[in-house]
């Protein structure tokens, strides 16, 4: 008969469900309630403590998450991952994917999701989201294949390939970690990657044949998202401009791009043209036609930095926040290029505020309006140093450009590092060949390290590749598996669920497990799932007389089927503005997946490990 559970038990389950409350409304930051999880584990048993124990224990429950080795193998994780994004080490994929493309748009998207899988298997979810997305995004726009129709794709593919290895996203290891904990062995960096293969073999055509069908074709949206910045195209004494007429001019300017005002006659040198078009396609205008889309003077002293600096040229998209003094000012009349010595090459002025202004003044000048987005050139210091000083907001996704002449290294580290995790330093001793196993958070620190020392991470630039959220959150995960366990609420949760397991084949007792997390992961925290989860599959195995590794497998993988909501997971919600997509299109497209990995997977549990 099931016992009642202690008020420790109690009061772990209550902090708990508050959680998963808290992060399924969404009304506060994940990042706040994480913390308030924190603080009220902390002085709940400083103040109550557990049976046997001392106030100060309490705090070590609360806080040793930020300590836990599986924050810190994320954290340099992290940190690998973004030195292969800012080397464009992975480049070469992406001219790969856009050839292929433009030969058969199914071949194409087939070999994506092939890509998206393997290179998922290695490196972390979320930096191969972030590196295929403007790839994706790209295509779309040359019109071989709309975002919506490719990215939900991809993004499955990614966390299917995410969930073949204990490194392939951080709830793996946070798994893994836990199951290690609670006195389970360590699980092999690609222990189970044979089940995941299989599974993903029935699961691939779906994502190829089947969830584009099921997707809405939005690539007029996707068209219309881009941003669309107004300048003044300079004349040159040598540029092709210079003399003709603008019936000559039309047929050779890039797709997207639009003359504003032009008045009869050839054109005359110094003469500003206004002209609009994406980023892209105003660089390839201004190269056609040899013109500028700044002043010359201002462009060069650029290039002569750069060149004495050894720096790099970027340009960034920067929005005029409400205390700008760039307010209401024109370019000119700003001092923007003497003061900083960058150059504006358009503004994108938003829907929102379009009506409330004419973009340029009687003079022909560009007028600044809170809102208005800035294409800004220059270099990296005076970029940061004009947008701190002139209330600028840099935005998020702005391209850099990669320092490709350490992709190779920074490709080499991230294949070391995962290769002494999980075959092994080579090593001879007297019985012969023994190569020696890393801990992964002893290879992936090793990797860190070597990226900052070589260069392909910069220190000024690790807070690019770390999240304080994902940081936060998974403290606050690994407080409340601890909790749980401590309190004995994970047994008696356990218990409660054998009882209704008990007389089920192991293959329905694995699927009850996985949907199980499966739901609390696309409604709240795969972090926070997989911390409650995992103990509670061991519990659930101990009552049952059944081996634990195949119960927590089921755990691992139903905390990687965050397919059905865009809040399940982090790069759901990075797809979601680029796809056009609504929250229904996650459940049409999603629930399908979901079912079908669930299915395929129990059976594979149960046959692999002969249940």
């Amino acid at each position: 008969m099931l016992e009642t559970p202690s008020y420790h038990a109690i009061a772990a389950m209550v902090v708990t469900i508050a959680m998963f409350i808290g992060f399924a409304r969404g009304r506060y930051p994940e990042e706040i309630i994480s913390l308030i999880t924190i603080a009220v584990i902390g002085v709940g048993l400083y103040f109550a403590p557990l049976a046997g124990g001392k106030p100060t224990d309490g705090l070590a429950i609360a806080f040793g998450g930020f300590g836990h080795q599986a924050l810190i193998t994320i954290c340099a994780l992290m940190i690998m991952g973004r030195g292969l994004v800012v080397t464009g080490a992975l480049e070469p994929f992406a001219r790969l994917l856009e050839g292929v493309f433009r030969i058969n748009g199914q071949i194409g998207l087939l070999v994506a999701l092939l890509i998206a899988f393997g290179l998922s298997m290695f490196v972390n979810d979320t930096p191969v989201i972030v590196l295929l997305l403007p790839i994706l995004v790209a295509i779309a726009g040359k019109g071989l294949m709309a975002s919506s129709k490719s990215l939900m794709p991809i993004n499955a593919a990614v966390l299917i390939g995410g969930m073949a290895s204990t490194i392939g996203t951080s709830t793996n290891i946070l798994v893994v970690s836990i199951a290690s904990d609670i006195g389970m062995r360590t699980f092999g960096v690609f222990e189970f990657t044979p089940i995941v293969l299989i599974a993903a073999i029935v699961a691939l055509p779906y994502l190829w044949l089947v969830m584009p069908r099921l997707l809405r074709d939005n690539s007029v949206v996707a068209d219309n998202v881009l941003r669309i910045f107004h300048t003044r195209l300079r004349v040159g004494s040598n540029s092709m401009l210079a003399g003709a007429e603008m019936s000559e001019i039309q047929p050779k300017l890039p797709k997207g791009i639009t003359f504003h005002d032009i008045a009869g006659g050839p054109l005359q040198p110094e003469q500003r043209l206004h002209i609009s078009g994406t980023h892209e396609a105003l660089e390839e205008a201004a190269r056609v036609l040899k013109g500028e889309l700044a002043p010359s003077w201002v462009l060069d002293r650029i290039r002569r930095v750069s060149a004495a600096r050894g720096e790099d040229i970027v340009a960034v998209e920067m929005t005029a926040t409400a205390d700008s003094r760039l307010i209401s000012r024109t370019l000119v009349s700003s001092g923007i290029a003497d003061l900083y010595g960058v150059a504006v090459l358009g503004i994108h002025r938003p829907e929102r505020v379009l009506g409330e202004r004419e973009l340029y003044t009687e003079e022909g000048d560009l007028a600044i309006l809170e809102g208005d987005v800035l294409l800004v050139m220059g270099i990296e210091d005076d970029l940061e140093a004009f947008a701190r000083n002139d209330g600028l907001l840099r935005l998020e996704g702005a391209r850099e450009m990669p320092r490709r002449s350490k992709a190779v290294l920074a490709g080499a580290i991230m294949v070391g590092a995962i290769a002494t995790a999980s075959i092994g330093l080579p090593w001879f001793d007297a019985s012969g060949y023994a190569p020696i196993k890393l801990p992964i958070a002893i290879s992936a620190l090793a990797g860190a390290i070597v990226m900052f020392v070589t260069g392909c991470v910069k220190f000024d630039r690790v807070g690019r590749a770390l999240s304080a959220k994902v940081i936060v959150l998974i403290a606050a995960s690994i407080a409340i598996g601890r909790v749980i366990d401590a309190s004995g609420a994970a047994e008696w949760l356990g218990q409660a669920l054998s009882l209704g397991l008990a007389y089920l084949p192991p293959a329905l007792v694995l699927s009850a497990i996985m949907l199980f997390v499966t739901i609390v992961t696309n409604f709240a925290s795969n972090a926070t799932a997989a911390t409650i989860g995992t103990p509670i599959a061991f519990s659930i195995a101990s009552e049952l007389g059944l081996p634990p590794e195949p119960l927590v497998l089921a755990v691992l993988f139903g905390c990687n089927l965050c397919y059905a909501t865009p809040i399940a997971y982090q790069t759901n919600m990075l797809i979601m503005s680029e796809g056009g997509y609504e929250f229904g299109d996650y459940l049409r497209a999603g629930v399908p997946l979901v079912a079908l990995m669930v299915t395929v997977l129990s059976v594979l549990l149960a046959l692999w490990y002969g249940l």
